[in-house]
């Protein structure tokens, strides 16, 4: 790969997301209402794609360590 290319990431839909999280569309909403949801990009149409890589930083910085 040369210095220009630019890599791809896998990009969920909403429902991919939810299905991964296990959560429901209304509680991936009101995370983003609150600031608190997976970093997304939003397409020309308004839809909303999540990058997997992005997904598993979010999620590896909400990890918790035992008491």
């Amino acid at each position: 790969m040369n210095d220009n290319a630019i890599e791809l990431d896998t990009l969920l839909s909403t429902p991919e997301l939810c299905g991964f999280l296990g959560i429901s569309r209304d509680t991936l909403y009101e995370w983003r209402e609150i600031n608190t949801a997976p970093p997304a990009i939003k397409l020309p149409n308004g839809h909303l794609r999540f990058p997997l890589a992005a997904v598993r930083d979010w999620l590896n910085g909400r990890q918790e360590r035992a008491a």
